[in-house]
C-alpha cells in the first residue's frame, strides 16, 4: 500500500487550499490509496509525504509535510499545535509572584533565559532597580544555561547526522553544568530562581571552585567535539552548503540567535541593546557568512568558549551585598524571620497568596536566549495580575526558516536541517 500520486493539477489545488489553511488536504484519505506495489511516481509528478510529528529528528511533535519530487523536496509547510499548553493565556490568570514558575517551563532547554525577561518585564513595570549582585547572579546562570543549551544542540546534532559518540559527548559535559543548577537551585531544570527582585537564594559556599573546574572540564570537552567533527569529511559533506539561508531572506522572516549570525549579520541584543551587565564583560559575537548547517554548527560551538568567557568574568568581577531587593511590597522576608516575627509570617502569606500590585503601564523586554531573540510583553492593569502577556519566542520565528532552507534539497539532509535549527517546541506551541 502506498501514498496516492496527485497529477500536477491536483496537486496545484491542493497546495492552494493548504496556504487557505487547511493542510489535513495534503494529507491522502483512505479510500484515495490505491495498490500499486513498489511504484515510482511518473516522471512530471510530485508526492506528498508527512514527516513527523512523531519522528525522532523532530526534535519534538513537530509535523512536517514535505512535496517531494524523487528525492527533492520541492516546498516544505511546518505544521505546530501539538503541544500547545496556553501557557501565556495562563500567565494572565497568575499573579506576578507566581509567574516564574509558568514561563520556566516554555523554553525548557534554557529555563533562566524565560525567568530573566519575565522578571525584567515585571521590575521595568515596578520601576524596580535589583542589587547589582544580583544582576551578576543572573548573567553566570544564564550564560551557564546557554553553555548547556549548545551542548544539548551539539549532542543532538551530532546522532542525528550519524556521529553517535557525540551524544555521549555533548551530555557528558552537560551534565556538569546541570549538577552545578542543582546545587545552587535544587533543580536540573524548570528552576523558578530568578525572580522578580533579584533571585530567590544566595550561591551556596564554595560556588566559585564549582564554576572554574566546571569551565576547565567544558572547555576540554569542546575541544574533543572539535576534533571529532569540524575536519571531519563525512561531517562536511553532510553539513556544508546545506541548508542555506541568506541574510536577507533570514531578516524578513524575523529569525534570530545563530541563524541569523551564520548569515553575516552579527545581531547579539548583549551587544546591540545591552542589559545586565553585559558592558561590562568581553566577549566576541560569533558570526560567519555562508549561511549553512556547517556554520550554525560552528557558531554555537565557538559561542560555548565565549559564554565560558564571560562566566570566568563573572566569577572574578562578583560583586558583595544581597541577592535581590528587600522591598516588603515585592520580595517575601527571609525565611528565618518566620519563625520569630508575626508580621514577617503575614508579609509572607501575602506575598504568596495574593501578590504585589502594579500599576497600569505596558512594556516590551527582550533578551539573547541560545535561540535568538526572547521577548516579553506585558500590559498592567493595576491588579495583581498581568491583563495581557505575549511571548516572542525565537523558536517559533526561527521554523518559518525551515521552508527556505530545505527547498530544493535533499529529503536526506532535511533532518540535519531540522536539527540545525535547534527549535524547541514548547518554546513554539507555548
Amino acid at each position: 500500500m502506498t501514498e496516492r500520486v496527485h497529477t500536477p493539477e491536483e496537486q496545484e489545488r491542493l497546495v492552494e487550499q493548504t496556504d487557505e489553511g487547511t493542510q489535513d488536504d495534503l494529507l491522502p484519505r483512505t479510500e484515495d490509496l490505491v495498490v500499486t506495489g513498489a511504484q515510482w511516481p511518473d516522471e512530471g509528478n510530485t508526492m506528498i509525504v508527512n514527516m513527523g510529528p512523531q519522528h525522532p529528528s523532530t526534535h519534538g511533535v513537530l509535523r512536517l509535510v514535505l512535496e517531494l519530487e524523487g528525492e527533492t523536496i520541492l516546498r516544505c509547510k511546518p505544521v505546530i499545535g501539538y503541544l500547545h499548553t496556553g501557557m501565556e493565556k495562563t500567565g494572565e490568570e497568575l499573579t506576578y509572584v507566581q509567574g516564574c514558575t509558568n514561563v520556566t517551563r516554555m523554553d525548557y532547554a534554557s529555563p533562566f533565559f524565560n525567568e530573566l525577561v519575565y522578571s525584567l518585564a515585571v521590575e521595568h513595570l515596578l520601576g524596580l532597580d535589583v542589587p547589582e549582585r544580583a544582576t551578576w547572579i543572573r548573567m553566570l546562570l544564564c550564560e551557564l544555561n546557554r553553555v548547556a543549551s549548545h551542548l544539548l544542540f551539539l549532542a543532538s546534532n551530532g546522532m542525528d547526522i550519524g556521529a553517535l559518540s557525540m551524544m555521549i559527548y555533548g551530555w557528558r559535559e552537560r551534565e556538569e553544568v546541570l549538577r552545578f543548577f542543582e546545587k545552587v537551585t535544587g533543580l536540573r531544570m524548570n528552576h523558578n530562581f530568578i525572580r522578580v527582585g533579584g533571585t530567590a537564594a544566595d550561591l551556596p559556599d564554595g560556588w566559585q571552585d564549582d564554576v572554574l573546574g566546571l569551565c576547565d572540564i567544558v572547555l576540554e570537552g569542546v575541544y574533543d567535539y572539535d576534533a571529532l567533527l569540524t575536519e571531519n569529511p563525512i561531517w562536511l559533506e553532510r553539513t556544508v552548503g546545506v541548508g542555506v539561508i541568506t541574510a536577507d531572506e533570514a531578516t524578513a522572516l524575523g529569525v534570530t540567535g545563530p541563524i541569523l549570525r551564520s548569515t553575516g549579520v552579527a545581531w547579539d541584543l548583549r551587544k546591540d541593546a545591552p542589559y545586565l551587565a553585559y558592558p561590562e564583560v568581553e566577549f566576541d559575537v560569533i558570526y560567519t557568512d555562508n549561511g549553512d548547517c556547517f556554520d550554525r554548527y560552528r557558531i554555537r560551538l565557538n559561542e560555548v568558549v565565549e559564554s565560558l568567557r564571560i562566566v570566568r568574568q563573572c566569577v572574578e568581577k562578583m560583586p558583595g551585598g544581597d541577592y535581590r531587593v528587600q522591598d516588603l511590597k515585592v520580595t517575601p522576608p527571609p525565611r528565618k524571620r518566620i519563625d520569630e516575627s508575626m508580621e514577617a509570617l503575614i508579609h509572607h502569606f501575602k506575598i504568596f497568596t495574593e501578590g504585589f500590585k502594579v500599576a497600569g503601564g505596558e512594556t516590551y523586554q527582550a533578551v539573547e536566549s541560545p535561540r535568538g531573540e526572547l521577548g516579553c510583553y506585558l500590559v498592567a492593569d493595576g491588579t495583581s495580575r498581568p491583563c495581557r502577556m505575549h511571548v516572542r519566542a525565537p523558536s517559533f520565528y526561527n521554523l518559518q526558516s525551515l521552508p527556505v532552507m530545505m527547498q530544493g534539497g535533499l529529503v536526506a539532509d532535511s533532518v540535519a536541517i531540522i536539527s540545525s535549527v535547534d527549535p524547541i517546541m514548547g518554546d513554539v506551541d507555548r
